[in-house]
């Protein structure tokens, strides 16, 4: 398969993936948030926050969306999903590290973006040689 394939692929699958991870965080908070980690996120300074990042999370999405579509964007877009998901991967392993265990949903989510933060590396890496090698 062409490395344009797959990275458009992996930029396709994760702007379809990620809006609704935005949305269980931000369109209601106070009560998606309970229901799944048992914890109250009534609070409005916490609601704040998980909106905002439900925002971070949609302005990925179109970041994704372009570099899927547009190829002069294609390696920016593939180099924000290496930070982004290598971001949060590394915080939640901090916070497994200084915390403890969190919920077993939270661990998954840990893994897989360290999964595919490594695997846009390796796009990047595999349309950069090929680039030098053509």
């Amino acid at each position: 398969m062409p490395i344009t394939l797959l990275q458009k692929l992996l930029l396709s699958v994760m702007a379809v993936s990620l809006p609704a991870i935005g949305l269980f965080y931000g369109a209601a908070p106070d009560v998606s948030l309970p229901w799944m980690f048992g914890f109250d996120a009534s609070d409005l300074n916490l609601r704040h926050i998980f909106r905002a990042m439900m925002g971070l999370y949609f302005a990925m999405v179109a970041l994704w969306i372009a570099g899927a579509m547009r190829p002069n964007l294609r390696l920016p877009a593939l180099w924000s999903m290496v930070a982004f998901t290598g971001g949060i991967g590394s915080g939640r392993l901090l916070s497994l590290l200084l915390d403890g265990i969190p919920h077993p949903l939270l661990i998954i989510w840990m893994v897989l973006e360290f999964v595919i933060a490594a695997t846009a590396y390796l796009l990047i890496v595999k349309d950069t040689r090929s680039a030098v090698n053509a």
